[in-house]
């Protein structure tokens, strides 16, 4: 695996180099290697990670499973050193998916079901709809979040072994933050420990989203990190053992914590709402992607969301917004939430067979959206299908 080794090799000089600079980046979100992986490359600089990286690459075969992740690397990378790519360039050499988009029909569809699991439950779709769900599902102190995702993380790991029929024991540790900064929680770690954040400025959480959390970061990232780790340490494997979330695992990572819950607790019906919500919060959130990278104005986006999701508040849009433009990592990545959720929800809903067997092999290797794909032929495009609404 003298390929694989080399690159990560520069991946981890490429971590330790942004950690050592005035405003740090996290390249490595997750280290699943054994510890006689490579060691770190020296890198002086940007430039030099990328020339690195590019030179392996140009050394590669097509077929080579590293070369996913070198393309994500060297296109993240330029990125950072000022490159504009176009969005759907960008999309597909970092997140390895296309990123056509959902036609408006579909977008209303996926709203019609999720306003009518919020109406079951007797939530009306208007401006204070989240005021209602967060009131109807009981709002947890901040200081007891941490406390509450632990207890229904070890309430419904067994649901979840089940499910993905792993064994192996993960430590975690569950850490209270307070920082000036966009995210609201962040997993990350290696093969001795999970760590998940909380950050108490940004996050909140009712008893529903505790146990959506548990499910999604905690037993969906940590434990299959952890587990794809085993795998690692019982194989020579070929594909890169660091997990960065500007890579084409993400698709999967995120799509399958997402929809976790329609898996391990179908018969949870406030933790399905909350997914059928989500999944057409994120498809509304895919448009505006598109739309502002293709030249939307913001006032544009901001009328369009409204009349798709009434209790967003505008400086919400422009967060999102500005979010998915403005920078390197979060234009790459924020695409594979609705790419990864929507794939996983029409492979659950038309084919639940094929999904726990896709679940299984998403717990022990890092799988793309081309072997996601190959493993589901039936399914939709992962990114979508093309046509979405122009706002521009």
């Amino acid at each position: 695996m003298i390929l694989r080794d080399r690159v990560e090799g520069v991946i981890r000089g490429w971590h330790e180099f942004e950690l050592a600079q005035r405003d740090p980046i996290q390249v490595i979100d997750f280290d699943c290697m054994p510890g006689r992986g490579p060691a770190p490359i020296q890198i002086e600089s940007r430039l030099h990670a990328y020339q690195l990286l590019c030179d392996i690459e140009a050394q590669a075969s097509a077929d080579e499973p590293s070369v996913e992740r070198l393309q994500a690397d060297t296109t993240y990378l330029a990125a950072l050193m000022g490159q504009r790519f176009e969005l759907k360039p960008y999309i597909a050499r970092t997140q390895g998916c296309n990123s056509e988009g959902w036609c408006p029909s579909y977008v209303q569809e996926r709203g019609d079901i999720a306003r009518e699991h919020l109406s079951r439950m007797g939530i009306p779709w208007a401006a204070d709809t989240l005021t209602s769900i967060r009131q109807l599902e009981g709002l947890v102190p901040a200081e007891e979040a941490a406390g509450a995702i632990r207890k229904a993380a070890d309430d419904l790991e067994p649901l979840v072994r089940s499910v993905t029929g792993v064994t192996v024991r993960f430590p975690i540790v569950i850490e209270n933050v307070a920082v000036d900064d966009y995210w609201s929680y962040w997993l990350d770690g290696n093969r001795d420990e999970v760590r998940l954040r909380l950050n108490l400025r940004e996050a909140s959480f009712t008893e529903v989203q505790a146990r959506q959390f548990a499910l999604h970061e905690v037993l969906g990232h940590g434990l299959q990190y952890v587990s794809i780790a085993e795998t690692t340490d019982e194989a020579d494997v070929p594909w890169v053992r660091l997990f960065s979330v500007h890579a084409p695992t993400q698709v999967l990572f995120e799509g399958l914590a997402q929809a976790l819950p329609l898996l391990a607790t179908p018969g949870d019906d406030a933790l399905v709402a909350r997914v059928r919500l989500e999944h057409y919060l994120q498809l509304v959130r895919a448009e505006v992607h598109l739309a502002i990278n293709a030249g939307a104005s913001i006032a544009r986006c901001i009328e369009h969301v409204q009349t798709r999701v009434p209790f967003w508040q505008e400086a919400q849009i422009v967060s999102a917004l500005h979010d998915r433009s403005s920078s390197a990592l979060l234009r790459s990545y924020l695409w594979s939430y609705p790419a990864g959720l929507d794939w996983f929800v029409c492979l659950i809903d038309s084919d639940p067979k094929t999904a726990m067997e896709i679940a299984h092999a998403a717990y022990r290797s890092p799988l793309t959206p081309r072997e996601l794909a190959s493993k589901w032929r039936a399914g939709p495009p992962i990114g979508g299908a093309g046509e979405s609404i122009r706002i521009w």
